[in-house]
């Protein structure tokens, strides 16, 4: 099976972290607010019910934005520059889709050659002095069902495959409930365990790879 759009969830997936609960620890806040993201990303409450939560009581600056910006690249996932090498080779289409912060996302996204127009994540915003105004609470990556809304457009703006040459056109690889929405927009999702091995994830993703090197989704995708 070979596809010509891969789309990458962003935390615990091409880095080791969740960027949000990495940001609430900066705070004292990290085993609580950990709790909600693992309650959502298992399925078990709604992304939007916790969304903005988390935010007004972290309420993140500037300086913290920049601060996890370095730790997503600092704690890269094994073998993400190698997936992205090759699949770039392969001439695919590369995106990430994350309900993370857009500007803490951008660095590794430009680290990996993936262009900003094909970075889909919840923005941010500050006044002046670099304090915390608010996020982009219309964004789809901030509730439920938003990565299926994000598939739906690409796969309008990349016409399928004929059954003759495979008929299947894209992929979503990620760790967590947020990534099985993918499987709504007409997608295949290719679970990861290699951080976080979710049960959820496990039993409905059409493929799953436990390994904890990112190259083992590599066969499937190529």
């Amino acid at each position: 099976m070979s596809f010509d759009v891969v789309c990458f969830d962003c935390d615990s997936t091409l880095s080791k972290i969740e960027g949000i609960d990495e940001l609430a620890r900066q705070v004292g806040l990290g085993e609580e607010l950990a709790k909600l993201t693992d309650a959502a990303m298992n399925g078990e409450v709604a992304l939007e019910d916790i969304y903005g939560k988390r935010l007004d009581l972290i309420r993140p600056n500037r300086a913290a934005i920049d601060w996890v910006a370095d730790l997503y690249i600092a704690e890269l996932v094994d073998g993400v520059a190698e997936v992205f090498a090759e699949l770039q080779k392969q001439n695919k289409t590369v995106h990430i889709i994350s309900g993370g912060l857009l500007p803490a996302i951008l660095p590794l996204a430009k680290l990996l050659n993936v262009p900003i127009e094909h970075i889909h994540a919840v923005d941010i915003y500050f006044a002046e002095n670099g304090d915390y105004l608010g996020y982009e609470t219309d964004s789809p990556l901030a509730k439920n069902g938003g990565k299926a809304a994000i598939i739906k457009l690409l796969l309008k703006a990349h016409p399928p495959r004929p059954p003759s040459k495979g008929g299947e056109l894209l992929v979503m690889i990620g760790d967590g409930k947020t990534d099985l929405e993918a499987q709504q927009a007409g997608a295949k999702v290719i679970g990861f365990g290699g951080v976080v091995n979710r049960k959820l994830v496990r039993e409905n993703a059409d493929f799953f790879v436990a390994d904890k090197n990112l190259t083992a989704v590599l066969p499937y995708i190529i």
